[in-house]
């Protein structure tokens, strides 16, 4: 059993950035530009907004935060995205999902310049992946194309499970891994809430993703010898022996599953950092694109 270790290939991504970060300063251009839109007090977007902020820091990437309290309208939020998409200092633009049942999150990522979401989530850049076109791809299913390569993991030929059909990671993960790619061309079966079976099809698979955010869904009886397993959740649960009060739990009971597995993602450590690390390698696309165009 071997750990996909998150912080090894995450620095490595990083480091890549920072040397080019460092060329374009010595060439007297200005850093690529990430900026954020918080709402709200959610605690695990804070936590990924405070590390998005640190991780652009230290690869020399300048960031901006726009926050707005929970019951900030709908027009407000809008008006900010157009300022932004008109701003020509600015190449990504991130709304920390979810919004506040009151705003309409699809109007709200429709509204996104398509060549600044870095996020990957606009019909524009969707459909483009679906086709196969370079765009930019969502974060996370991205971070885990980055970090199959990185191990050069065989995926050809290989039956891929996905657990969660979600637009942010399942679905677009389903995609990728069965595109005719140097880390696709799987097979792939796509499992959720109404699957029937789903113990018997995740026995089948040689890698299985777990993204449903159920801490410990996924259990040793599901996985079969030598699988790989790539863990996407991470929720917060209470923990009395932790000072924070809790403890980030995968999807995966990694205690027991890890042995059987050829590789496989810790939480925390695991998939999570190479979010961070694919949104930063978009940013510096959308900072191409954009010099480019100008």
């Amino acid at each position: 059993m071997q750990i996909l270790d998150g912080k090894i290939v995450s620095q490595a991504v990083k480091n890549d950035l920072t040397e080019k970060i460092a060329q374009l300063l010595r060439e007297n251009k200005r850093p690529p530009h990430l900026t954020a839109i918080l709402v709200g007090t959610n605690g695990a977007s804070e936590t990924y907004i405070a590390s998005k902020i640190k991780n652009c820091e230290e690869t020399g990437f300048k960031s901006s935060l726009h926050r707005f309290e929970e019951n900030v309208t709908e027009e407000l939020l809008m008006t900010t995205i157009k300022k932004i998409n008109e701003d020509d200092e600015i190449d990504g633009i991130l709304v920390q999902l979810p919004l506040p049942k009151h705003i309409d999150e699809q109007k709200i990522i429709n509204l996104i310049n398509p060549a600044k979401d870095v996020d990957g989530f606009h019909p524009v850049n969707a459909g483009k992946m679906v086709l196969g076109i370079p765009t930019y791809i969502p974060a996370t299913p991205y971070g885990i194309m980055l970090m199959l390569a990185h191990y050069k993991l065989e995926t050809s030929g290989k039956h891929a499970v996905v657990i969660g059909r979600s637009n942010i990671v399942g679905r677009p993960m389903s995609i990728l891994l069965s595109q005719d790619t140097a880390y696709g061309n799987c097979t792939v079966t796509v499992c959720h809430s109404r699957t029937k079976n789903l113990k018997e099809i995740c026995l089948q698979a040689d890698i299985i993703v777990a993204a449903l955010g159920k801490p410990c869904f996924l259990t040793a009886d599901m996985v079969k010898e030598n699988a790989v397993v790539i863990d996407v959740g991470i929720t917060r649960v209470p923990d009395a022996s932790k000072k924070s009060g809790f403890a980030i739990k995968g999807d995966v009971d990694f205690e027991n599953v890890a042995p059987k597995t050829s590789y496989i993602t810790p939480v925390p450590g695991g998939v999570g950092l190479m979010t961070i690390a694919a949104l930063l390698k978009n940013t510096y696309q959308a900072y191409l694109q954009h010099s480019n165009n100008h």
